[in-house]
């Protein structure tokens, strides 16, 4: 399984360090729950992505391509010859038989992408490749070689066209709420599959440290002399903690507008993942093949989808979470939790904190006003 840098499916492979390969595997193997079991249900959709594929013409993929190819580097022996090393790679240790082609587009935002119905195609731009060092951009394109082998291209670009055309029709009434209804649960997917994603560009790249420098670099630049990993996952874990219900709900609607996740929870939740039993299984040749695909229960990975969300409200830090947890666990004393995570009412001491010694009747009480003032 190990790869020692020779041909294999037609793939040349030029790896700069021995990597292991993982031959057959499913994408089944690095998607987060929530990513799998929406792209099982769509794969059992027989039928479903062909109609949109037949319609492409109407989508701006054909454009998009042809934009591409006239305004973009194309990668290759050629051009860019690392990076089609890296490519070929990564295709060969995913088992991915075809090998997208890729674009590098002048761009100074860092940035990399996986559009595509008929065959995915990869852009980086300029300024993502004068960022990274070879093992951090090796799993970047690791991380896109998964978004192709998962099918998030396909799906990504079929579920934009149907958002973009309900967005025509906002003018029916109620349609707004609904199309946002849509918009949001398009997002939260995207979200899951960047997570899924990441994952697959550990498994290509096989350096836990390359891709954290990677993300790192992506919220502060190329000032790698001047971060700290350590410290950077504590960032992660005090955005997590910290605070009160009213910096969860600000976490929620900064979080809304996404389609990837913040950079230091990517980097929290893949490291989690790096050093979770799943992870070490699949480095020891144990992980779902592409054969299995089919017999996928779509029930079951609805389930699994469901459990990691409950293990994900039960295990955080997060007052909001922490508060639904409690709730679920059947918690009394609701409305002095709710008080006390929004900070407490300023103007007077919730009831329920009041000293024992300052309990007097209420005609012994001076009048106050009923209207308990802002906190700002």
């Amino acid at each position: 399984m190990s790869d020692n840098g020779h041909q294999q499916n037609g793939h040349e492979n030029v790896p700069s360090r021995q990597r292991r390969r993982f031959e057959g595997i499913s994408s089944r193997t690095y998607e987060h729950p929530a990513d799998r079991s929406a792209l099982v249900a769509l794969r059992r959709l027989s039928g479903f992505d062909t109609v949109f594929k037949a319609l492409s013409g109407l989508l701006p993929e054909r454009s998009l391509r042809l934009l591409f190819l006239s305004d973009s580097v194309r990668v290759s022996d050629a051009q860019f010859a690392h990076l089609n090393t890296m490519l070929r790679d990564a295709c060969h240790i995913l088992d991915l038989e075809k090998v997208p082609p890729m674009y590098v587009a002048q761009d100074p935002q860092p940035n990399a992408m996986c559009i595509g119905l008929d065959e995915p195609i990869i852009v980086v731009t300029t300024g993502l490749v004068e960022l990274l060092d070879e093992e951090e951009m090796r799993a970047v394109v690791g991380h896109e070689v998964g978004h192709a082998l998962s099918g998030h291209a396909v799906y990504r670009t079929i579920l934009l066209f149907l958002t973009n055309l309900a967005l025509r029709v906002a003018w029916i009434p109620l349609g707004n709420i609904a199309i946002m209804a849509i918009v949001t649960a398009l997002r939260e997917w995207f979200r899951k599959s960047e997570l899924s994603a990441d994952r697959a560009g550990l498994l290509v790249g096989q350096d836990l440290k390359a891709s954290m420098r990677g993300l790192m670099k992506l919220a502060g630049g190329n000032h790698l002399h001047e971060m700290n990993v350590d410290a950077f996952l504590e960032q992660a874990e005090e955005y997590e903690a910290g605070g009160d219900l009213r910096d969860s709900v600000l976490k929620i609607l900064n979080t809304l507008p996404r389609t990837h996740p913040f950079t230091t929870v990517r980097a929290a939740e893949l490291k989690k993942w790096a050093e979770s039993r799943d992870y070490q299984r699949v480095m020891d040749g144990h992980y779902p093949r592409r054969t299995e695909d089919k017999e996928t229960s779509v029930s079951d990975s609805f389930r699994q989808s469901a459990a990691s969300y409950a293990t994900d409200v039960k295990n955080s830090k997060d007052p909001l979470m922490k508060l639904v947890s409690d709730i679920a666990g059947g918690a009394g004393d609701l409305g002095g939790r709710v008080r006390r995570g929004f900070g407490g009412f300023a103007g007077g001491t919730p009831k329920d904190q009041t000293a024992p010694e300052d309990r007097t009747s209420a005609k012994d009480q001076p009048p106050r006003d009923s209207t308990p003032e802002d906190d700002d």
